[in-house]
């Protein structure tokens, strides 16, 4: 009797430990639904955008608990007050648009203040408020303009630019027949310039006239190859019948049009022919600008496989080409994210960023002879973007990161430099990520500041000294504190090299118990295009924040081979996608786990989307003795099969067998663990084909895996119903659990 009693009380203490340990279950999945808009709309006085008037006054909007109010702020005062009465101006609104208006949310935009009053807008009306009475006057009625979406991998048409007019007005060019011919317009006499265009290498209509119009510079084309992607919109919302839809799609190793800059002489008709020998590998062949003074023309030229980049200019007499910027890399020349030219106005020098020193920095070139004059900026760390140039007073605006040597080198900071490089001046100390909005002629600036870990502080400072003049918020969160949010952590532990740091967030959720055992979800992202770990404050981190409420701790990290830092580091990835970093990420999250026993780094999962599509793909492709289970949202799983111009930038031209090595189509053969792969089907982003071929390649390898293709979707992590599978995905793999019933939790 004695050891039943016993056995009974052991069975129930076992089973209450279980119960209190228990994750993923129908309540946690409530609290992953709800977790978007539970912590949304609880952040309050933090604003995000910045209006100045001159160097006299700025405005802003500002959100306080179920309102928001609108501030104005005189940086010569050193005052911060209601930009108006809200109260009166929701009375006179609620006259003009025959509605009560709250005074707590009155819903205007771009404020502009006079001496009598100022003007507004709404969604429908552009108003004027007197001062004092706050009488309203309908200054217009702005019209609705929509906007179409274009497609982001359409062909350039080439043939579509208008006829250009001569500067003097006396002459148009035009094309006719794939040649150049110009027209008197007063006489309506045609001459033709060109004899040498035909259908496969004919005249472009983007023809340029020297300003002096003594000269135009046209360019032939001879196009490259027409590929696209086809694929069938099973379930059109419109009609039974599915719908055969194609895009212009061109892949790694494809043709590429070539363009020949051609000069002509207007007064004798004579044809210049200029040599391609200094841009004959072209990539592209862009940013064709005449000087000022007519005597030449310049354009840049990024070479296929973006390892030569130069700046170009042809003579107007002799057609003569010289270099005046010549970029090399034994890697890549990173011109889609990092290429920074600047032409002063009197045509004389050229700012132009490089990494040729190891960091991304800016140097000033004579525009004539090409020759560096002086260095801009220098140090270990990189200049992330110019804000502004003043060529009146020869000084750089720019943002920097990794300055401050122990920080977080991915927070932004803002400077001044002279041309020369002298003068540097620092705008911005504090330890967080900083957004600055500058007064008119860069008198003051409103500093906006915060990290992961730490909220939002917004303050007025003079650009003089940078001296603070008033605090104008900090963020509350009081609210979003009471609904259990945890504050993320910032994290960061050594790279596979021993010395380098690797920087990332952790979240976890709201009913942390470090007592528990928590599996790993890894949000990956490692395209080298950019970093992407958060580093502003937010409440909802999407990807991370709904399923970390199921019971996982969720994780982002920035390896090698994403940018924002060295050049080595970005140099990673060449040729190398499939590395994306995982030597470092893997590394990083058992330093989590040393660090916390609640870190289960032996359950370890990984999610992505395009990009982290293939990353989370080749996790279980190349390192399933750690990543134990994946959810590959729209990958391009070989690189083959995706964009040019994304693709052949890191991974180079031509393309030989490295493509091949980094594909998970080729090395299906290592996958294990478990695999998700969601796909809409009309994806015009990353041909859904890759994926198809990546579970073809994985069941003729005897694979178990599961897949997912949504109707009707195009690039995407699949949309709520891929957000559900997801989630019973990794509560079915990681923590051994058959997920609740939809019914239970979805309805």
């Amino acid at each position: 009797m004695r050891d039943a009693l016993l056995k009974s009380v052991l069975f129930t203490f076992v089973l209450s430990i279980f119960q209190g340990y228990s994750q993923g279950t129908p309540d946690e999945y409530r609290s992953a639904i709800a977790a978007d808009t539970l912590f949304a709309n609880k952040v309050y006085r933090a604003p995000s955008k910045f209006f100045w008037q001159g160097d006299s006054l700025c405005w802003y909007k500002n959100t306080i608990g179920k309102g928001v109010e609108y501030i104005v702020v005189n940086p010569e005062k050193g005052t911060r007050e209601p930009a108006f009465d809200h109260q009166k101006l929701a009375v006179s609104l609620g006259s003009v648009l025959g509605k009560e208006v709250d005074a707590r949310n009155v819903g205007i935009d771009d404020l502009h203040f006079r001496e009598n009053g100022f003007s507004f807008k709404t969604d429908s009306l552009e108003i004027f408020c007197s001062s004092g009475n706050y009488e309203l006057e309908i200054v217009k009625r702005p019209g609705n303009k929509q906007r179409k979406r274009g497609y982001w991998g359409g062909r350039f048409d080439e043939t579509a630019n208008k006829p250009v007019q001569s500067p003097d007005s006396l002459y148009v060019a035009f094309i006719k027949d794939h040649n150049l011919y110009v027209k008197e317009r007063a006489s309506g006499k045609e001459t033709r310039l060109s004899y040498d265009g035909a259908p496969g290498n004919y005249y472009s209509t983007y023809m340029q006239w020297s300003p002096d119009g003594r000269y135009i510079m046209a360019y032939k084309v001879r196009p490259g190859s027409d590929r696209k992607i086809r694929f069938v919109r099973s379930s059109p919302r419109d009609r039974l019948q599915p719908v055969l839809e194609s895009r212009d799609y061109l892949k790694p190793g494809d043709e590429l049009p070539f363009r020949s800059p051609q000069l002509f002489h207007i007064s004798t008709g004579k044809h210049v022919g200029i040599s391609t020998d200094l841009f004959r590998s072209q990539y592209s062949l862009s940013a064709f600008r005449w000087r000022d003074d007519s005597s030449a023309f310049t354009f840049e030229y990024n070479q296929r496989g973006h390892q030569v980049y130069r700046v170009l200019s042809a003579d107007a007499e002799s057609g003569e080409v010289s270099v005046i910027v010549g970029e090399t890399s034994p890697t890549f020349i990173d011109y889609s994210g990092k290429k920074y030219r600047y032409d002063t106005s009197d045509g004389k020098e050229l700012i132009w960023a490089s990494e040729r020193d190891g960091y991304n920095h800016l140097y000033l070139y004579d525009a004539r002879s090409g020759k560096v004059k002086n260095r801009i900026t220098r140090g270990e760390w990189p200049v992330r973007d110019v804000v502004k140039v003043d060529e009146k007073n020869r000084y750089i605006y720019f943002t920097a990161s990794g300055v401050d040597k122990g920080q977080d080198p991915y927070l932004l900071h803002y400077f001044r430099i002279g041309f020369d490089g002298s003068g540097l001046l620092r705008y911005t100390r504090e330890n967080g990520n900083h957004e600055v909005f500058f007064s008119e002629n860069h008198k003051y600036y409103i500093d906006r500041y915060s990290r992961v870990d730490a909220p939002q502080v917004t303050e007025l400072k003079q650009a003089a000294g940078q001296k603070k003049i008033l605090t104008l918020e900090k963020a509350d969160i009081t609210d979003l504190l009471a609904t259990g949010w945890k504050m993320p952590e910032v994290f960061h532990s050594k790279g596979r090299d021993g010395k380098t740091d690797i920087w990332g967030i952790v979240v976890r959720p709201t009913n942390f118990d470090p007592e528990k055992k928590y599996p790993v979800i890894e949000y990956i992202y490692a395209g080298p295009h950019n970093s992407f770990v958060p580093k502003s404050f937010r409440s909802f981190y999407s990807g991370m924040s709904s399923l970390a409420e199921l019971g996982f701790v969720v994780v982002q990290i920035d390896g090698m081979g994403t940018s924002n830092r060295s050049k080595a580091f970005h140099d990673v990835c060449w040729k190398n996608l499939k590395d994306a970093g995982f030597p470092d990420r893997m590394l990083w999250i058992k330093a989590l786990a040393r660090k916390y026993a609640y870190i289960d780094a032996d359950r370890v999962g990984i999610h992505g989307t395009s990009a982290g599509g293939q990353n989370a793909g080749a996790a279980v492709v190349f390192h399933s003795d750690f990543y134990k289970a994946a959810v590959a949202s729209c990958g391009c799983h070989d690189n083959r099969m995706d964009k040019i111009w994304w693709n052949e930038q890191w991974m180079g031209y031509p393309v030989g067998p490295h493509y091949a090595a980094c594909s998970n189509v080729e090395n299906a053969a290592g996958m294990n663990g478990k695999l998700l792969l969601i796909v809409g089907e009309v994806d015009d982003n990353v041909d859904p084909a890759t994926t198809m071929q990546f579970a073809d390649a994985l069941i003729r390898e005897d694979k178990d895996f599961e897949l997912v293709v949504i109707p009707g979707m195009g690039h995407s992590s699949g949309g709520d119903y891929g957000e559900r599978k997801r989630r019973d995905f990794f509560v079915k793999s990681l923590m051994d659990k058959d997920p609740p019933v939809w019914d239970e939790v979805y309805r």
